[in-house]
């Protein structure tokens, strides 16, 4: 999503929004809260190795 992007409407934007953080902040973004990680690194690992 480009820096100061303009958008047609409140839908539009959303659906923009949505876009970039399934697709690049939650998958390929690395956190240093979540120790290098992405998000869905973290959320497979607990999903799958809780008891």
């Amino acid at each position: 999503m480009p820096r100061g992007a303009c958008f047609a409407d409140l839908e539009e934007a959303r659906l923009e929004l949505a876009e970039y953080l399934d697709l690049y902040y939650n998958t390929q973004r690395l956190h240093s809260a979540l120790g290098y990680c992405t998000p869905l690194e973290i959320e497979l690992h607990y999903r799958f190795n809780l008891p």
